[in-house]
């Protein structure tokens, strides 16, 4: 079995892959203070719950960009697994032509979901993911990856009105049936979730433009994909699991045979 990590500022999610099939996946918080023990102990106690064993994972796939938390899952494959984790990286095989100034500047998780879309969709494609911050990445038909956009996350937008503004308080992210609202929490609601549906589809649409133009698949991923996917014009799919599917490929990429 392979167990795959995807890292976020907020959210670490795993996965289990057996014969190429995702066959569970978990959410955790992302928190730098945890050690080895605890992330290993606390994996394995989901592991449990599912019926499966630590002992039975044969490798790890690590995708981060939130460089302190890789001690301790590195470790926690080591010694809970007894494997070196592969981790996403310059040295790692991808597939993937980056067209970046920098290509080392490019986070880990928009290479992943590069691949797996493309692997998945083919190219050109844009990818949109809702995460803590929301980026745009953009790749062609030759499996080069151009570029894109990175837009603040709706929560940390949202954080930011509430902490600025003294009498607002936080709401929920739901949506309000009109933009034309009568109360200060449905205006609050529509401003941030619909403001930012129009946000995330100027930007698709200017990234179109800059591609040419054509049959551009757009694909979504990402916690907050589907409440801003129901609005957009420009998202055609969610792909709930798009970052551990790439991590599956890029394991099959560099994996040893053992």
């Amino acid at each position: 079995m392979l167990l795959a990590f995807d890292v976020g500022n907020s959210n670490i999610v795993l996965g289990v892959f057996k014969d190429d099939q995702l066959v569970t996946y978990w959410r955790m918080a992302t928190d730098n203070a945890k050690s080895a023990d605890e992330i290993g102990i606390f994996v394995n106690q989901l592991f449990a719950y599912e019926n499966l064993s630590l002992k039975e994972v044969d490798d790890v796939i690590i995708s981060s960009v939130v460089p302190h938390v890789m001690y301790s899952l590195q470790h926690m494959a080591q010694k809970y697994c007894d494997c070196e984790a592969i981790v996403i990286g310059p040295g790692i095989k991808t597939g993937m032509n980056i067209k970046y100034d920098n290509p080392r500047q490019v986070g880990a998780d928009r290479i992943v979901n590069a691949v797996a879309g493309f692997k998945r969709f083919g190219g050109p494609i844009i990818i949109v993911d809702f995460g803590t911050a929301t980026t745009f990445c953009a790749i062609n038909d030759k499996c080069e990856y151009l570029g894109g956009a990175i837009l603040p996350g709706i929560k940390i937008s949202s954080d930011a009105l509430f902490q600025r503004a003294a009498k607002l308080t936080h709401v929920e992210l739901v949506k309000p049936d009109k933009v034309i609202c009568k109360n200060t929490t449905q205006s609050i609601q529509a401003g941030i979730i619909y403001g930012y549906v129009g946000s995330v589809d100027y930007l698709v649409n200017k990234m179109k433009e800059e591609l040419g133009g054509g049959d551009i698949q757009v694909i979504a991923t990402g916690g907050l994909a589907t409440l801003i996917s129901t609005e957009s014009e420009t998202i055609d799919r969610v792909e709930k699991f798009l970052t551990l599917e790439g991590l599956n490929f890029i394991y099959q990429m560099n994996r040893t045979k053992k």
